[in-house]
């Protein structure tokens, strides 16, 4: 399976569908993530919403995040591997704003940074050295994020989809940790730190924090 062009193709899938939503307002409303029409039985939306995106500037930067991202990943686990990073984490996103907002029948939204958080995270975790922003290491951004994505779930002042980011951060890192359990043994640390927030986050979830 060509590397460079499965990668190609998920992004192009993105593009096209996004352009598709761009121009045709009925059809983004037909397959966008929508807790009402999910809870109805379209279930589809939940794997569609993830190939549509708000704008341009939302797409580009989306796919500019995975264009550097995906190979990091392709490189230690295969192609095949970040596929199934990338879809798990997707759904993940999508699973846990579902849980989240499962009362919030008009609750919407769009976009692939479920599925790209996912794979950045696998990334963290199989090269946790790996400068982001070129001074931060990865890990430590992580962590960051994920503290930064449970603040914002819980003031809920703007129209990002902190939730889903969190799920695919989740899903790219138990998918990577399944599949390269020796991370376990080598980077025992920044697998330690990473779990933190995520228990932090279910915690406050069960004393109703959130």
């Amino acid at each position: 399976m060509d590397t460079d062009l499965v990668l190609i193709a998920v992004i192009a899938i993105n593009a096209i569908v996004s352009y598709k939503g761009f121009n045709d307002e009925a059809f983004k409303r037909k397959y966008l993530f929508h807790i009402g029409a999910i809870r109805a039985g379209e279930q589809y939306r939940m794997f569609t919403s993830a190939f549509l995106h708000a704008d341009m500037t939302h797409l580009i930067f989306n796919m500019i995040t995975l264009f550097f991202f995906a190979p990091w990943v392709i490189g230690a686990l295969g192609t095949v591997g970040f596929l199934i990073v990338y879809f798990v984490s997707l759904f993940a996103g999508n699973l846990l704003t579902l849980y989240f907002h499962k009362n919030e029948y008009h609750y919407s939204a769009l976009g692939a940074s479920g599925a790209v958080v996912g794979v950045v995270f696998s990334a963290i975790l199989i090269y946790p050295e790996m400068k982001i922003n070129f001074f931060i290491p990865g890990y430590l951004y992580g962590i960051f994020y994920l503290l930064f994505s449970i603040y914002g779930m819980k003031v809920k002042r703007d129209n990002i989809g902190h939730t889903a980011h969190f799920g695919g951060a989740i899903g790219g890192y138990a998918i990577t940790l399944s599949r390269m359990p020796e991370i376990f043994q080598h980077n025992t640390f920044v697998v330690i730190v990473l779990a933190v927030p995520i228990i932090i986050l279910f915690v406050m979830a069960k004393m109703g924090k959130l």
